[in-house]
């Protein structure tokens, strides 16, 4: 159900602030601290004593100390110490690659010998000072594949967001979706419309008239294994639209990483960033609050629809034009899936 040999995001470096953060991806318990280097590291979260969760401990010099009985585990894997005990010959446990990059803690929770950090996908807005950025975090109650459906068709901001970025010119626009490598590109423009509040108190954000007609795009991409960011904006109608200049637009980037925890569960990391005043932290913050309202009216929905899912496994659910960005992007997945579990049985059969 999940990919496994691919860079997940798995906590922000708050999360890990002098103390250890359990969290489960994939279906795998982790526990993910900074060691003695200040190198984050992420190891099973299961003390090899008596089997407690390394993550009710506490961090003691770099290295992670058992809650438990006290014994004391280094960013390796291997047992360091315990009181008044000999451990040194207590078998390391699994140790997940783990990289520090764009602002925040990546995993890897498959085959150690195949983690690239190459592989993690850059992000100009998180490296570029014109660029701020602003975000939070939801766990939710869902499949991650009905997230990715919620992101690749933004039709159902006409009715579940209808107080802030819904609006009915939405539906009355076609999207347009192609497939680009393993990536899915859902595409939606907006011509001649009114602004919808959120829209319009980010046009005032960048100075602009926010109760003129505008242009209005929406450009959803997936990536492989679960990320989708979507370019947003608005323009002053006339001006250009998606390709106006700065001077007549507010456009952003949506930020979604989309990390399974469990086959119904995930942990959701959205923001937004933006390359208009990226220095008013106080309009970051603005932004970031009201994004986040409408990330937990998606919240709701999802976890209701999860529950309705579960409740009737019997039933087939319906496809229509609207659904194609969702659809190619799980048909990516379910190959990219199938060719690794089919790697996976091929090593495994040499060495038997």
């Amino acid at each position: 159900m999940f990919l496994k040999n691919t860079w997940y995001v798995a906590c922000t470096p708050d999360e890990i602030e002098g103390k250890p953060l359990g969290r489960r991806i994939c279906n795998e318990k982790m526990v993910l601290f900074r060691g003695p280097d200040g190198a984050v590291a992420a190891l099973e979260d299961f003390c090899p004593h008596r089997g407690a969760p390394l993550s009710l401990g506490f961090m003691r010099d770099g290295q992670l100390v058992c809650g438990y009985h006290g014994l004391v585990m280094g960013a390796e894997g291997k047992c360091a110490s315990m009181p008044g005990q000999r451990v040194g010959g207590f078998p390391s446990i699994r140790r997940y690659p783990a990289v520090e990059r764009y602002g925040f803690i990546w995993v890897w929770p498959g085959d150690p010998a195949l983690a690239d950090p190459a592989k993690i996908h850059h992000l100009e807005w998180a490296d570029n000072p014109e660029w701020a950025h602003g975000g939070g975090l939801y766990h939710i109650h869902c499949d991650y594949r009905l997230m990715i459906d919620n992101l690749m068709d933004l039709t159902h901001e006409t009715y579940v967001h209808a107080s802030s970025i819904g609006q009915a010119e939405i539906e009355e626009a076609p999207p347009q979706t192609k497939a680009e490598g393993e990536s899915v590109v859902t595409s939606r423009f907006m011509e001649n419309i009114m602004p919808p509040p959120f829209w319009a108190a980010a046009l005032r954000g960048n100075g602009l008239a926010d109760d003129v007609a505008c242009d209005r795009w929406q450009i959803c991409r997936f990536a492989p294994p679960s990320h989708v960011m979507i370019e947003v904006g608005v323009a002053h109608a006339g001006k250009g639209g998606y390709h106006a200049a700065p001077e007549h637009k507010a456009s952003s980037i949506v930020v979604d990483f989309i990390t399974p925890e469990t086959e119904t569960s995930i942990w959701y990391f959205w923001g937004m960033a933006r390359n208009f005043k990226p220095e008013d932290t106080a309009l970051t913050e603005k932004i970031r609050e009201g994004q986040g309202k409408i990330f937990g009216e998606d919240l709701e929905m999802l976890e209701a629809q999860q529950r309705n899912l579960l409740a009737h496994p019997e039933r087939n659910l319906l496809k229509l034009n609207i659904d194609a960005g969702g659809v190619q992007s799980r048909r990516i997945l379910e190959r990219l899936i199938a060719e690794e579990r089919q790697a996976a049985a091929a090593v495994a059969a040499v060495a038997s």
